[in-house]
């Protein structure tokens, strides 16, 4: 195996570690006619089912990520929870001490 092929899985596994599987999940989407029998029916009927995928929410966020600021694909999960240090620019409700006069 070459080493260019061991670098791009070792930074690939380091990028899972970090934010997770980014694969979408796989299912199934039923299709389904007919009157329940609690409501006076037959009993629903399956018509058709068709694979489909659950995609994650992914969003465009800038992150710290070894020091250095990059832009990564996150789930808005992980954001939400914490997991992720986004980058910031400037400290909420602060003053650039550059600007003052």
């Amino acid at each position: 195996m070459s080493t260019l092929k061991k670098n791009k899985r070792l930074k690939r596994a380091k990028l899972t570690k970090l934010y997770g599987d980014r694969k979408p999940g796989r299912g199934n989407s039923k299709v389904e006619s007919g009157k329940p029998k609690y409501l006076g029916g037959n009993g629903r009927k399956t018509r058709s089912i068709t694979h489909r995928l659950f995609k994650q929410n992914l969003q465009t966020v800038r992150v710290m990520e070894d020091g250095a600021v990059v832009k990564r694909k996150v789930p808005v999960a992980l954001i939400r929870s914490g997991a992720i240090e986004k980058a910031v620019v400037r400290k909420a409700f602060s003053i650039d001490e550059h600007n003052v006069g």
